[in-house]
């Protein structure tokens, strides 16, 4: 069956640039995807019975993604994640970042790539479709150095949505790209995600300090509640009296996805499954990155208004971050996250859907 990508307007952004929607049908599954800060504001595939729901939380129409402070859906740059005092030492000079999360920079900065319009191009090939968007950051922005030229390509299968990043810069800079939608496979508006089973493929974790730095140690996740190494229920263990849980407000950490040791650095692999019993949904993660964030939607406001009438609360979606682990560029002992000029930056993470009967 052919993929279909339909093109809608979707109103005009802060500045005045118009904004488009994509939407992307292969059989019955659906994704949508907006110009305004690549955000994913549908994702609709079927349970074990066949029926088709949205499962990623969002809002009806551009103005409230405008005004969106929980980041649903969105495309995240230049850098996912936190740094640090808004500052980072790099060739021996030093640069200060636009902070936005108490004294740290998150999520690229006041103006990061999810509050920036794309340039974006549809494209349909046989069984897939999607959207092709690009963006160029100039030298400075956010206070990061190089021009940046970035194209993400979501690519969706009637099993499958693809993310391929692509980017170059003319100067060295720290780049880690992520996508940032919130997860509910029972349905976007189903409430509580803590009966959702999570399987994660990693050893080990990055543990963080009050501010949800972290602290550099990479801690082995056996024997506390972060051991998601076999299925365990979100809830289960979220509210235990374990300090890095306190400081999280439940799960909000980075994992290091374990890795054979003959595994090519870029070659997919594994790194987590989310099963929600009553629908029988499965959602598989791949990717080439190092790390993947897992956050249970601890700070989401009660009564949030979402799409649909849907009203949103604390831990009704969560996340699956494929990334660099946060504040790589102050953190020598971690995977490095800079881009220098003629070497690009390249990623890819698949999110591939199921379901299994047993739901």
């Amino acid at each position: 069956m052919s993929a279909r990508v339909t093109t809608s307007a979707y109103g005009t952004a802060p500045g005045g640039a118009a904004v488009e929607l994509y939407t992307i049908e292969a059989g019955d599954t659906r994704v949508s995807a907006t110009s305004y800060g690549g955000h994913l504001t549908e994702i609709a595939f079927a349970d074990a019975a066949g029926a088709a729901a949205d499962v990623a939380l969002g809002y009806d129409d551009l103005a409230a993604y405008v005004a969106d402070t929980a980041y649903f859906g969105a495309l995240v740059g230049r850098y996912a994640n936190r740094i640090a005092g808004g500052r980072f030492t790099l060739d021996g000079e030093t640069y200060t970042l636009a902070t936005n999360n108490g004294p740290n920079a998150l999520h690229g900065g006041l103006v990061g790539f999810s509050r920036v319009v794309w340039d974006a191009e549809p494209f349909e090939r046989g069984e897939a479709g999607g959207v092709v968007l690009r963006h160029a950051s100039p030298d400075g922005d956010q206070g990061y150095p190089g021009a940046l030229d970035v194209r993400v390509t979501y690519t969706v299968t009637e099993d499958a949505l693809t993310i391929d990043y692509r980017a170059v810069s003319d100067e060295a800079t720290p780049v880690n790209l992520t996508q940032h939608s919130y997860w509910n496979l029972a349905g976007h508006a189903a409430g509580s995600i803590a009966g959702h089973e999570l399987t994660l493929a990693a050893a080990r974790f990055t543990p963080v300090d009050a501010t949800l730095i972290p602290t550099g140690e990479r801690r082995a996740v056996g024997g506390t509640p972060f051991d998601f190494r076999a299925p365990h229920a979100i809830g289960a263990r979220i509210d235990d009296d374990d300090e890095q849980l306190r400081i999280g407000g439940g799960y909000d950490h980075n994992y290091v996805v374990d890795r054979a040791p003959e595994d090519e650095p870029d070659a997919l692999a594994f790194a987590a499954r989310l099963y929600e019993p009553r629908s029988g949904r499965v959602l598989d993660v791949h990717t080439t990155e190092p790390g993947i964030q897992f956050y249970s939607g601890n700070m989401i406001p009660g009564g949030l208004a979402g799409k649909g009438g849907a009203r949103y609360g604390r831990r009704s979606g969560l996340a699956l971050e494929t990334q660099h682990f946060p504040d790589s560029p102050n953190q020598p002992s971690f995977p490095s996250t800079i881009l220098r000029p003629g070497r690009p930056y390249t990623s890819r993470t698949v999110y591939r859907f199921s379901s299994d009967e047993r739901g």
